[in-house]
């Protein structure tokens, strides 16, 4: 996986895309991701379904079995297909747990981000600490996904269906908090935080 930051604009060139490790379907998977929490947050059930289904089509076929973003895609699906009426949300949601409890090797590929440093002397100093700086973001990635596991783990379990400020919320704290680069922690951020589960009650506390 590649680290090398590319800042955030309203559309990236293939070669921006290149450079920054991803590819158009990592975008074109981000975008209905987040369209679904969109039209699910407006109330637009059909359209969110469309949306999800879109996102889980694109991860099929594009990402590996052990993303988390299949994961969150196979999740979605599962929540939109209830929120619209449908049944067989129940199985999609043990695929999806399944999925992300087996992102550990996924996670242990990724490349901590590049700070951008104005001067010589702090580059240096990120490339001689960089096991410790790998090391601290290890840990917060196993954060990260910890919290999508336990709430995907109660939803498994006992089939909640999505509270009605879930979506909003969903959607609003992945516009507040998504990173400005694109690059691996973006990939997994995504995966967690476009998850429409319900955060779980000590999810603050991971």
């Amino acid at each position: 996986m590649c680290d090398g930051p590319i800042s955030v604009a309203e559309s990236w060139s293939a070669t921006e895309l290149l450079a920054a490790g991803w590819s158009e379907a990592d975008l074109a998977w981000e975008q209905a991701a987040e369209a679904a929490a969109a039209a699910l947050a407006a109330g637009d059930s059909d359209r969110a379904k469309e949306e999800a289904g879109k996102a889980l089509q694109l991860a099929r076929e594009n990402l590996e079995a052990i993303d988390p973003r299949l994961g969150t895609s196979l999740a979605n699906y599962a929540l939109c297909l209830a929120a619209s009426g449908g049944e067989g949300s129940a199985s999609l949601l043990r695929e999806a747990l399944a999925v992300w409890r087996g992102t550990g090797p996924w996670i242990a590929r990724m490349a901590a981000p590049r700070v951008a440093r104005s001067s010589l002397f702090h580059m240096r100093m990120e490339q001689r600490h960089r096991d410790t700086y790998r090391a601290r973001w290890q840990q917060r990635w196993a954060e990260i996904a910890a919290e999508a596991k336990a709430s995907l783990d109660v939803l498994s379990r006992d089939s909640a269906e999505i509270p009605d400020a879930t979506a909003a919320e969903t959607l609003s704290r992945w516009r507040r908090e998504r990173p400005a680069m694109l690059n691996d922690t973006r990939k997994l951020m995504a995966a967690a935080y476009l998850l429409l589960a319900p955060r779980g009650p000590d999810a603050d506390r991971i």
